[in-house]
């Protein structure tokens, strides 16, 4: 069932995304150097929304056959606002 391979994928994306989190904060006390530990939140920095618009990508899909399209894209306007919202 697509609901169920979608809903392991958002798992599976956001279990890396917890591991890349954890391994970036243990490399930060290894390098023991601001420098070195603000350029790797940077790299950090580029891959949350990478995810969060997979996961998102992953939902909708899932959700698209079952509300109606107007609400699809009001979700979908809403990660849009999101993304705009965070940017510089």
């Amino acid at each position: 069932m697509i609901e169920c391979r979608n809903l392991v994928g958002m798992s599976v994306l956001r279990i890396i995304s917890g591991f890349l989190e954890i391994g970036t904060a243990l490399l930060f006390l290894h390098f023991k150097k601001v420098e070195t530990a603000l350029q790797l939140n940077a790299i950090l920095g580029l891959v949350g929304p990478i995810i969060f618009l997979l996961v998102s990508g992953l939902g909708l899909i899932t959700v698209a056959t079952k509300v109606s399209p107007f609400k699809v894209a009001l979700v979908a306007l809403g990660v849009l606002f999101i993304v705009l919202g965070s940017k510089n």
